[in-house]
């Protein structure tokens, strides 16, 4: 899979330190010499013409020499880091990077571009979390498509705001084009939509116009009234952003109405037609229903069928959370999985996720422009509303947006899809969701491990169970234990980084696994870790209980 930034043809040695960064009280470079001291420096002949004030401080055509070294010093830096890194996290303990951190003064003189970047690269580059390691299996993160790492060196460099079409011309059109083709393939034919910072912008944009367009329905009501009065329906499963979502858009605490699931943790499209009618006959309004195709922990989809029925029988809003699974629309081997989503009234996807773009990528999408009409709000110097009327107006896509100043993030899912083709994207899912499953087989037949349920996706959940302790209570009560301590210690040692989770009271770590460079065998080594990491805490223990003060017992 070359398309993916990784390291997984090269050697994997210790990682490089950079030059130290010089002290504070050494005086700032006068020149623009690169990362790498021997690397030659280009030098305009222009360059004395070409001075300005800011010398080579802002972007333009007097600094584009230097922004190129120091761009190409910088990627080669990173080059080297990609290549050489071992582990997923550096192993360094809170308390030092702490320390290191606030060791830099941010008030001095600057140091200059050079020396800066080379500090940026000894405390950040060397300290990150790396998605691309085999040894990653925590989070929704993922390794990040080549050209849309170069996309975004573009985009940052140009600095477009898509907020309106004066500031961007080609860029909100591009953004539109690349809205419709996603609409097109969730089902929405006549539907539009944003981009967006996340999953949780997303999905408090939906609600937010679900509660607007839903007030309009209601004129009758005040708006202080009609507020206690809402409520959204959603499973215990469902994303925590719409709990919050709900208490920012000043909704009363008991709004958020849980749904209950069957036994795979999916929503129960009778349990939700139920609770519909009781909410009916009791006087509240639904304002939503939100149904989730990738549930964090489970990885499982809703029935979206079903529950589009049962919204459509009550004329109810249905909102679906994609932000995971939304790459399993382009995925050959798995996209009837999200059968129905096209009759929601708007649907969240993170292309950050499933579609491997580096952060910000996600969409909201709704099947009706119109349903975008509460965001809309005018400003003279931004967008006037005379304008928004003419025969002429611009596409501004403030009216749709909850940001007004907004990166072009579009750029990077737009060269991704023309440098690797959506075919190839929905490969990868479908290959990292087979590894999934590949792994749940492998976990269901090692002795010392326990594994929940099924995954639609890429998620296993499972713990560390030792043989000798199954089927004791008490042991049990020490296997819950094991869990967050298996996590922190390896955590801490940089080998790996597993995630951990809670389930029905019952504690479980996770793997969550987004790279589909990752091998079964990656996987078996990352469980190796967990497994001597459990029998060393249980030993420890054990050599505890049979010491006293004299000695061994």
């Amino acid at each position: 899979m070359t398309s993916l930034l990784s390291d997984t043809s090269a050697p994997l040695t210790e990682a490089t330190t950079p030059t130290d960064a010089p002290p504070a009280d050494v005086a700032p470079p006068t020149d623009n010499s690169p990362l790498s001291e021997d690397a030659p420096r280009r030098v305009r002949n222009d360059d004395a013409s070409q001075a300005t004030a800011t010398g080579d401080a802002l972007l333009g055509s007097h600094s584009a020499d230097a922004y190129a070294e120091l761009m190409h010093e910088v990627v080669d830096a990173l080059t080297e880091r990609f290549t050489r890194v071992d582990a997923p996290t550096s192993a360094n303990d809170r308390a030092s990077l702490e320390s290191e951190v606030a060791g830099f003064d941010l008030d001095c003189h600057g140091i200059g571009n050079v020396a800066a970047l080379r500090e940026a690269d000894d405390l950040y580059a060397r300290n990150a979390v790396w998605f691309h390691h085999p040894s990653y299996v925590a989070h929704l993160n993922c390794p990040v498509a080549v050209p849309a790492v170069a996309a975004e060196a573009m985009l940052a460099a140009i600095n477009t705001s898509v907020d309106t079409y004066d500031q961007s011309e080609v860029a909100t059109l591009m953004e539109r084009r690349l809205v419709h083709w996603a609409s097109r393939h969730v089902g929405f034919a006549a539907g539009d939509g944003i981009f967006t910072s996340g999953g949780t912008q997303s999905n408090l944009q939906a609600l937010f116009l679900a509660r607007e367009n839903v007030l309009r329905a209601h004129g009758d009501s005040t708006r202080r009234d009609f507020l206690s009065r809402l409520r959204v329906l959603t499973t215990d499963q469902t994303h925590f952003s719409v709990s919050r979502a709900a208490f920012i858009l000043g909704l009363d605490a008991e709004a958020v109405v849980t749904v209950d699931t069957d036994a795979t943790g999916r929503m129960d499209a009778e349990a939700l037609a139920e609770l519909l009618r009781d909410i009916d006959e009791t006087g509240g309004i639904v304002m939503a229903v939100v149904a989730t195709a990738g549930t964090t922990d489970l990885g499982v989809i809703d029935p979206l069928t079903s529950i589009a029925e049962v919204c459509e029988a009550s004329n109810v809003w249905m909102h679906v959370d994609a932000a995971y699974g939304g790459g399993l629309l382009w995925a050959p081997q798995r996209r009837h999985l999200l059968a129905g989503i096209g009759r929601a009234t708007s649907v969240t996807i993170d292309f950050h996720k499933t579609f491997f773009q580096p952060v910000s990528s996600s969409a909201l999408l709704v099947r009706d422009v119109a349903l975008f009409e509460p965001t809309i709000h005018h400003n003279d110097y931004l967008n006037p509303e005379a304008e928004a009327h003419s025969a002429e107006a611009e596409p501004n896509q403030v009216d749709k947006s909850l940001q007004t100043t907004r990166r072009f993030d579009a750029l990077k899912l737009w060269t991704t899809l023309r440098a690797r083709g959506a075919d190839e994207i929905g490969e990868m899912v479908d290959t990292v969701c087979d590894l999934a499953a590949e792994v749940r087989e492998l976990l269901e037949t090692q002795p010392d491990f326990e594994v929940l349920g099924a995954s639609d996706l890429s998620t296993v959940l499972f713990r560390f169970v030792p043989a000798t302790a199954r089927g004791r209570e008490t042991d049990s009560a020490t296997a819950d234990e094991l869990v967050p301590m298996i996590r922190r210690v390896l955590f801490r040692s940089g080998r790996a980084a597993v995630a951990r989770t809670t389930i029905d009271g019952t504690p479980w770590l996770k793997l969550t696994l987004l790279n589909p460079d990752t091998t079964v065998a990656d996987i078996t080594a990352v469980l190796d870790l967990v497994r001597a990491t459990g029998h060393g805490i249980l030993a420890g223990r054990y050599l505890e209980s049979t010491t006293t003060e004299g000695g061994a017992a």
